[in-house]
């Protein structure tokens, strides 16, 4: 997957694309590949990286959500657990299955969440990751022993989905250029290409309008401008779905409200061993999570309401202090704000409803929306719903565009990298963690081989890019030639995770990692230093 290689495409076509996707998170991938897979020409283009926005900020859970199961929404916890088998399938490199223990200090709480947890299994039937069981107080304390021990009654055990975001963004995206699809990064759409139509009413009668046929696009490295044309255009900008649709329809109303969820990340002694906590429910009535990631302690996450959507939010210090007290709660360690390694904050497209009283009930599926010049706009949702999010918005597009009728093939499509052994050991329930196989290297499933013989090209790019965690220079080679990196910040935060996992780690990585960028890209030291400098700002508000 090569920028230079897409550009030659997107300039080298002539025709019109079936489908152009504005979009480059979970939902735009996931529907370029399902287009690409049924054989739809199809062009994706993203204003900034893959998964820059939301999509990289997640509580990187593939679940079927306890806590919409608790407000009764059946039908999304039902769609979600389908899905959320079907990726273990088709992603088992990055997907893997962890222990989720719900602590019980009252004595209601074991029953209570014990049955609540058996209705979740029957509901995932077959794609089930393993039963819901109770633990004793000995048995919940030997996996989980950094855990409160006062009133402690025992704990309930459940098995969910673990992955990571941003490396399933960029799989996706490789998944769509393997089946014939054209992605490129930092190509701003800047507005949409109308023609004039005449559409047929009833008694025969006709009126004058428009139809969307292409959209005029920026390269954001260049400056060089593209008209394209496409015969379906489908918005799928997540919290900047209004704006698109403004681009439309400039008196368009609202749909979208924001909600951050921040997150905080601490070393792995606040939790060891390979067992996630979850609290069902917080002071603001969220599900909070504790969660083993990259042998480092997530912990999340919160629910604010955001008026406007910024594709760099920031934690606020209210948000911070809620995670750090509900740690202390449930933790024997305490954490403090001198503890955490980084903390971040993504924002949820959310469908606007009439006024929720609390962000946590605002339902999380998913809108297709059809304008009256042919804008398909799908929105909501969340990762784990991605693939059902795509199908419907295709089946949806195609119409519109009034292409030939295929059928989806994603429910049973391996995605770039997978790999039968690891498939056979998640659909046994063996319950390794797959991502922590080969270090960050089991990431990158079948592609490991190709990755290890270019470390070898070069003594100096096995050297790590930082003493504590396992990340190599070649990585940084790997992401640029293969993976569309452009900057700094694209391989420290999405390429490699090291900017949520400790962002002063990140900091002093930068240098390294802009010196082999510019080699690889060609840039000059001016450019190196700007990259270095720009991330150093980025990073430091991670910090607290």
């Amino acid at each position: 997957m090569n920028r230079d290689e897409m550009l030659k495409a997107l300039t080298d076509s002539s025709a019109a694309w079936d489908f152009i996707i504005i979009g480059g998170g979970a939902t735009g991938l996931g529907t370029a590949v399902d287009a690409s897979a049924r054989g739809y020409r199809t062009l994706l283009l993203e204003q900034s990286d893959f998964a820059k926005g939301t999509s990289s900020r997640s509580t990187k859970l593939i679940h079927g959500g306890v806590r919409y199961l608790q407000q009764g929404n059946l039908k999304l916890v039902r769609e979600s657990l389908r899905e959320r088998g079907l990726l273990t399938r088709n992603a088992p490199h990055l997907v893997n299955h962890l222990a989720f223990i719900v602590p019980n200090y009252t004595w209601w709480e074991g029953p209570f969440y014990g049955a609540g947890l058996k209705i979740y299994d029957s509901l995932a039937g077959k794609l089930g990751l393993g039963p819901s069981k109770h633990l004793s107080r000995k048995e919940t304390l030997a996996h989980l022993p950094t855990l409160e021990p006062k009133g402690l009654r025992g704990g309930t055990v459940y098995y969910d989905g673990q992955f990571d975001d941003a490396r399933l963004a960029i799989t996706l995206a490789q998944t769509a250029a393997d089946l014939g699809g054209t992605l490129i990064n930092y190509m701003q759409v800047t507005s949409l290409v109308k023609k004039p139509t005449t559409k047929k009413g009833a008694e025969g009668s006709s009126t004058r309008g428009q139809a969307i046929c292409g959209v005029t696009a920026r390269d954001l490295e260049t400056g060089r401008e593209y008209e394209v044309a496409g015969r379906v255009v489908v918005n799928a900008t997540g919290i900047f779905t209004d704006a698109i649709r403004r681009l439309d329809e400039p008196s368009a109303n609202t749909i979208i409200a924001p909600s951050q969820g921040a997150h905080i990340v601490l070393d792995r002694s606040f939790l060891p061993g390979d067992s996630a906590i979850m609290v069902p429910k917080t002071d603001d009535g969220r599900v909070l999570f504790a969660i083993p990631w990259h042998e480092r302690v997530l912990i999340g996450t919160t629910e604010t309401s955001m008026a406007e959507p910024r594709l760099e939010p920031r934690p606020l210090r209210e948000e911070i202090e809620f995670l750090l007290k509900h740690a202390a709660r449930y933790l024997t360690k305490d954490p403090e704000p001198k503890d955490v390694l980084s903390a971040f904050a993504g924002l949820r497209p959310l469908v606007k409803t009439d006024k929720p009283k609390n962000m946590a009930m605002v339902p999380r599926d998913h809108l297709i929306m059809v304008s009256q010049n042919g804008l398909v706009t799908i929105t909501g949702g969340k990762w784990t719903t991605y693939r059902q999010m795509a199908e419907d918005t295709v089946n949806q597009a195609a119409q519109v565009a009034g292409l030939e009728d295929r059928p989806c093939v994603t429910a049973q499509l391996p995605l770039h990298g997978w790999i039968e052994e690891v498939s056979r050991e998640q659909s046994s329930g063996s319950g390794e963690r797959s991502g922590e196989r080969e270090g960050s290297w089991g990431l990158y499933g079948a592609d490991g081989p190709a990755l290890r013989a270019l470390e070898d090209e070069d003594p100096l790019w096995k050297e790590r890019l930082h003493p504590a965690f396992p990340y190599r220079v070649a990585e940084v080679i790997w992401a640029v030639r293969h993976e569309m990196a452009r900057t700094v910040e694209d391989v420290l935060s999405r390429r490699i995770r090291l900017l949520l996992l400790d962002a002063r780690a990140s900091i002093g990585a930068a240098p390294k990692v802009a010196k082999c960028m510019a080699r690889e890209l060609r840039r000059d030291g001016r450019w190196e230093k700007e990259q270095v400098a720009a991330y150093r700002r980025l990073a430091k508000g991670y910090l607290i």
